[in-house]
């Protein structure tokens, strides 16, 4: 696949340059919260941001679709279709912590082809594309070699996320054979595999505007994230995640995962 055009990736930068000062502007403010249907909470924050993002791609590309967690999916047929988190991490954002972000994606007929990961408050920001080496705040960066899960640190954003006997019998039993493990952070973790400081993320209950992100940024810092059989992520994924900074964790993780 050939590299992403320059004029996607300004454009993504533009848009987390958007949303980054609205979310930082109602940080550790007292906001109404709402609960969705999936028992997710949403703010004001949430919609604002992700209304600012949606005007600036119908701007610069109004032939693109958006798939959004707030506003939904419009022109979803199209080749090009960005696929947004305004605000990862809202549990995070209304308990006060600085560990939420937002996830920008553009993918080509379903493939990733570009991710962000923005931390407003933290000033971090991960992009990567495919052709590209991933950057952090402007600088490439590499994940770390780990020979195997006795040496790795593992990360999930919340033990109850595997709220399915199956689901917890796997991560168990990877987690059983890591290092350490450790909890919390949402899509910060995955910029720590990119970075080199963590080793291994899994996760589930996941939609499409959570992962399509870090599929870009993981390989082009020499990572890899695929379902929990392996297969790589695009529009239809399903909800299982696996991020490694080293490929020979993968292998030893699926052999779990996958059953």
């Amino acid at each position: 696949m050939s590299e992403v055009a320059q004029e996607f990736v300004d454009l993504a930068s533009r848009l987390a340059d958007a949303s980054r000062p609205i979310l930082r502007s109602y940080y550790r403010r007292k906001l109404d919260v709402d609960i969705k249907s999936d028992a997710s909470p949403v703010t004001q924050a949430d919609r604002e941001a992700e209304a600012a993002i949606r005007k600036l791609i119908n701007a610069a590309f109004p032939e693109h679709g958006i798939f959004g967690e707030e506003f939904g999916k419009e022109r979803e047929t199209a080749e090009y279709v960005w696929v947004l988190d305004p605000l990862d991490g809202t549990r995070a954002f209304v308990t006060g912590r600085p560990t939420f972000g937002t996830l920008i994606a553009l993918t080509r007929n379903g493939a990733p082809l570009l991710g962000v990961i923005d931390m407003p408050v933290l000033g971090d920001r991960w992009v990567g594309a495919v052709g590209r080496p991933t950057t952090l705040n402007g600088e490439r960066i590499r994940a770390r070699a780990c020979g195997g899960l006795g040496e790795a640190y593992l990360s999930a954003s919340s033990p109850m996320m595997f709220d399915a006997t199956d689901k917890r019998q796997r991560f168990d039993a990877v987690q059983a054979k890591a290092l350490s493990t450790t909890f919390g952070g949402d899509c910060y973790q995955y910029g720590m595999v990119a970075t080199g400081f963590l080793d291994i993320v899994i996760e589930c209950s996941l939609v499409e505007y959570d992962y399509l992100a870090l599929t870009p940024i993981l390989e082009g810092a020499g990572g890899k994230i695929t379902d929990w059989r392996g297969n790589g992520l695009k529009m239809g994924a399903g909800d299982r995640v696996v991020a490694v900074g080293d490929a020979r964790v993968l292998d030893q993780a699926l052999a779990i995962l996958a059953g």
